[in-house]
């Protein structure tokens, strides 16, 4: 459920304006609306620290400097000489390993000409004797003058790699190579010498990774400081009177309201303006709530006048993780990984993630995989005498007709509670009309992908929810006086009809993903299986080709799930049920 907001505009006279901020900060409520843009030097100097900390938390944070957290050393001196001095580490650090691959590149490119030293042939031409290196298609050696003396070096790949010698400087037909800067044997050591600056600046970053803890304090510290200096900075003024405007959810106006008497502010409280952008705070029961991990990862949120989802979202995306992972024995390994994790979060104590979802999302492939005899595979537990459940979902038709059924419910879902809430409006009438037009995309679909029948009343379906949709949709607008308007709509309609099937037909890619997946197993089982067990070193040949098969599957299912059962969730569903994701996060100034 998205909270209701109100809006709050607090007045204080201009000397009283940082202490009033103070006290918004310590409520902890008012998610800030700024009237001006911010600035100051203040702004600059805290956004300077704030990026320099940020960079420095990045470099600690990486695998290669991760073992040296554990100290957890204590910063004594001023933070940012130190973040610097991290930094200009790292800079060297990147720089050495640039310029060691740059040589190492070097290596391989002059190794089929030996060790030499380039400087050598430099003095040589000083002398009058000039040494030059081509690299010529093998059989065209002709091609040098008979006056200059040739030297092949080696032949790779059709290829001559050649010296020529003269007394002169004289150009031929072939490209002249540029001399290295060292030689083979320079350059190696040199990667040697550089091996050892690094291991030491890698040691050296591993010390100071340990200050970690240090900055991420520092860097929520700032970014405190620095939410406050904007709302600060951000106030708006008339003469000597200050004022600040923002958000609260409605049932804590009353908690403002006291803030404001007791500190002898001027407040205004009323409903935000349909042109304010108003921030989103969704509030759920607990067992909904479980959903919120997945919002976040892939970083949405409704508009504030549009609809949490949450439960809808909850109920499909678990279904659909069913169907695209679609193994009971994968479900198995997901829930036996999410439990390993939640343990390992609870002895960290960091446990702020509710791991609630996971559970649901692997017993949902758990659940599927026994339905439709799905276990490491497919092929060989039918073979083993296993029957499914469903039989109907192990048939390829049949699980495309569930498959177009499921989406049909589901958008229909969409526009069924579209049209509650817009009840008792003749509007509602224009939702059931797209529900009618749904319908009959679905049996559309059947016909034309899948070769059923079309039901007689299928037509009449059709018809009645193209005129309800012309008819309800805009049933207040009058056709003479917004004529524009009415034809833009006109022409606009019969892709919305299209895009109706095409949006049914979409959820064939659950169809698709999911078998997809049982035939790899499958693939790899039966390769695995082909080896026989004729003797120890052919079953442990064919238990590594079966192992490293399904965990391929074990780790790429999760991505299909964000690809496809996401998309249908946010995409989808969400246009047929009216939310565009345009919202933004509620964020009240707080400690």
């Amino acid at each position: 459920m998205i909270v209701k907001m109100k809006k709050a505009t607090i007045l204080v006279q201009a000397k009283d304006a940082k202490e009033a901020a103070a006290r918004l900060r310590t409520l902890g409520l008012l998610h800030v609306e700024h009237q001006t843009v911010p600035q100051g030097k203040e702004l600059n100097t805290l956004q300077e620290g704030l990026g320099l900390v940020s960079e420095v938390e990045t470099i600690l944070s990486m695998p290669e400097f991760s073992y040296g957290i554990a100290g957890h050393k204590k910063l004594e001196d001023d933070w940012k000489i130190t973040a610097r001095h991290i930094i200009d580490i790292y800079k060297r650090v990147d720089h050495l390993k640039e310029y060691s691959r740059r040589l190492n590149s070097q290596i391989e490119e002059w190794r089929p000409w030996g060790d030499f030293e380039p400087q050598a042939i430099k003095d040589l031409a000083a002398a009058g004797v000039f040494v030059k290196l081509y690299q010529v298609p093998a059989g065209e050696l002709n091609r040098i003058p008979e006056n200059i003396a040739v030297v092949p070096i080696k032949t790779l790949k059709g290829t001559t790699y050649v010296a020529t010698i003269s007394f002169t400087n004289t150009e031929i037909v072939f490209k002249e190579l540029a001399l290295p800067n060292m030689s083979v044997s320079r350059i190696k050591a040199r990667l040697v010498e550089d091996a050892q600056v690094l291991a030491g600046l890698i040691k050296e970053l591993n010390s100071l990774a340990s200050y970690r803890e240090n900055f991420l304090k520092i860097k929520i510290s700032l970014s405190k400081e620095l939410e406050f200096e904007q709302a600060l900075k951000g106030m708006g003024q008339s003469d000597n009177i200050m004022f600040l405007t923002g958000y609260l959810p409605y049932d804590k106006t009353n908690i403002l309201l006291n803030a404001a008497k007791a500190n002898s502010w001027a407040i205004f409280v009323r409903d935000p303006d349909e042109s304010d952008n108003v921030p989103t705070l969704i509030s759920n029961p607990r067992w909904i709530s479980i959903i919120n991990p997945v919002f976040k990862f892939i970083e949405v949120i409704p508009g504030y006048r549009e609809l949490d989802i949450s439960l809808p979202f909850l109920v499909f995306f678990s279904i659909f993780f069913g169907i695209l992972i679609g193994d009971a024995g994968y479900g198995l390994v997901y829930a036996f990984i999410t439990f390993l994790l939640q343990q390992k979060a609870r002895k960290a104590h960091k446990q702020t993630i509710n791991f609630s979802i996971f559970y649901i999302l692997s017993f949902c492939a758990v659940i599927w995989g026994v339905l439709t005899g799905t276990f490491f595979g497919q092929e060989w537990v039918l073979k083993a005498g296993y029957k499914p459940l469903v039989p109907a979902l192990v048939d390829e038709k049949g699980l495309q007709r569930f498959c177009f059924f499921l989406g049909a419910l589901h958008l229909s879902l969409g526009h069924a509670w579209r049209g509650l809430l817009k009840a008792p409006s003749l509007q509602a009438l224009g939702d059931l009309g797209w529900m009618c037009v749904l319908w009959a995309a679905f049996f559309i679909a059947r016909f034309l992908i899948l070769g059923d029948a079309f039901p007689s009343f299928g037509i009449w379906l059709l018809l009645a929810g193209v005129i309800l949709v012309i008819g309800f949709t805009n049933p207040q607008k009058n056709i003479f006086k917004s004529a524009e308007e009415w034809i833009a709509w006109a022409i606009a309609l019969p892709l919305s009809f299209m895009n109706n099937f095409a949006d049914i037909v979409s959820y064939i890619r659950l169809f698709a993903v999911g078998m997809a997946g049982v035939a790899i197993a499958d693939a790899f089982n039966a390769m695995a299986a082909s080896f026989g067990t004729g003797n120890v070193f052919l079953i442990i040949i064919a238990a590594l080709v079966a192992l490293i098969g399904n965990a391929v599957s074990i780790v790429l299912g999760p991505v299909s799930v964000l690809v496809h059962g996401v998309r249908l969730n946010v995409l989808e569903f969400s246009g047929h049920v009216g939310v565009s994701w345009s919202g933004s996060n509620y964020k009240p100034l707080k400690d």
